[in-house]
């Protein structure tokens, strides 16, 4: 029975096995879940295609990861297409994806909700963050294809509302390879053209894929970034595009920007005939309610007759200063007739009364005490009499009680 089987070695026969696995399956799809991604430095990805009960390794060589449109992560449900390939060196065999596609959902879908979800989270999308326009811009900037139909609606409509408008146009591709990043400089150069204060990105509709560069994060993160407020204008009503969500106004379509950007010429006009009218009535009001009062004033008594009023006050004037005079002078007698009566209350209690009637009044001239008892003097003491008339200055020679008497009896 050996001598049957050729025998080959584990080269020959993973050769062969490699031969028929490839020839057999060069293109295949496989749904399964997605797990175990990694990305390696050189940018390829490894990832392994699961389902319940069995595994396929798989990987996206760098090419292939650069043009995927969403982000792969673990627990997403996708169809792998791609050719089987096994690798003789190691006996293991893996699914080498050419295209991966999210299952029930779009690439560009899927792409998009993950990029939405992640500037969300950041708050690009805040309504707080978002600036006003300028009421009359001084300058325009319109970043888009200058050969576009949406540029020349745009300028017609700019026009026609604001003949004076002055526009500048940043030349842009708007779909295909790059675009992206060329629209995200156009946005990254506003701020060296002069006199610009609002810009307009956009485009006309298309498919998905022709808008796409309008849902790339580096166009997001430029509008984001911009000290020019940005009005997005991509595609139709229904097209809602990520630089929609991030810039500071958006326009249903490129034609709606033109309306939103200037301010129509004719009905401002119209507006300010509306203030002048408004203006003038509120005028001709006060003017008429001034003219009124005046009449009215003008017809009180101290203006039709002001020297008669004068003289009505000039004699009441005169009345109050009599009554005035005559209350100060009773006043006046009152406080003279209580000023004598208080002096004669004063000059009988006064001790210089007492002296006109033979008394005299002793003092000590040191402290100026009058003294009243004997025993406040001590012989020798000096002392002051103050009579009626003068004034006796004495050496005590002796002192005696009150009830002894040094002359006798």
């Amino acid at each position: 029975m050996a001598q049957q089987i050729p025998i080959l070695s584990v080269s020959e026969f993973t050769g062969l096995l490699k031969s028929h696995v490839e020839d057999h399956f060069p293109l295949v799809a496989v749904r399964g879940e997605v797990s175990n991604v990694s990305h390696t430095a050189n940018g390829h990805v490894f990832l392994t295609l699961k389902d319940s009960s069995a595994q396929l390794r798989a990987v996206l060589w760098r090419d292939t990861a650069r043009q995927l449109k969403f982000k792969l992560k673990d627990g997403l449900e996708v169809v792998a297409v791609g050719a089987l390939d096994l690798y003789p060196a190691r006996g293991s065999y893996q699914l080498v994806v050419h295209e991966l596609i999210p299952e029930g959902i779009g690439a560009l879908e899927l792409a998009f909700r993950q990029l939405r979800e992640k500037l969300a989270e950041e708050g690009l999308f805040a309504p707080e963050r978002k600036r006003p326009l300028p009421r009359i811009p001084r300058r325009i900037a319109l970043v888009t294809s200058p050969q576009g139909a949406a540029v020349k609606d745009m300028l017609q409509i700019i026009l026609r509302r604001w003949p004076a408008a002055r526009i500048v146009i940043v030349p842009v591709p708007v779909q295909g390879d790059g675009a992206a990043e060329r629209i995200a400089r156009g946005i990254r150069l506003l701020p060296q053209l002069e006199g610009v204060d609002v810009a307009i990105v956009g485009r006309g509709g298309g498919s998905l894929e022709d808008l796409w560069p309008f849902n790339e994060e580096v166009v997001a993160r430029a509008i984001a970034g911009s000290p020019i407020p940005i009005i997005s204008a991509v595609g139709h009503e229904v097209d809602v595009s990520i630089s929609d969500l991030v810039a500071d106004r958006r326009a249903l379509t490129p034609s709606e920007s033109g309306e939103i950007v200037v301010p129509d010429a004719a009905e401002l006009l119209a507006d300010l005939d509306e203030w002048e009218r408004r203006l003038k009535r509120t005028l001709d009001t006060r003017i008429e309610t001034s003219r009124t009062r005046l009449e009215s004033l003008s017809a009180r008594p101290v203006l039709a007759d002001p020297q008669r009023q004068l003289t009505r006050m000039r004699s009441a004037i005169n009345d109050q200063s009599g009554r005035l005079l005559r209350a100060v002078d009773a006043r006046l007698g009152r406080a003279e007739s209580g000023l004598a009566g208080l002096a004669s209350t004063l000059d009988a209690l006064s001790p210089l009364k007492v002296l006109s009637r033979g008394y005299s009044i002793t003092l000590d001239p040191q402290s100026r005490e009058v003294i009243l008892d004997a025993e406040q003097v001590t012989v020798g003491s000096v002392i002051e009499t103050r009579l009626q008339n003068g004034l006796l200055v004495s050496r005590v020679e002796q002192v005696a009680s009150r009830t002894s008497s040094p002359f006798g009896s």
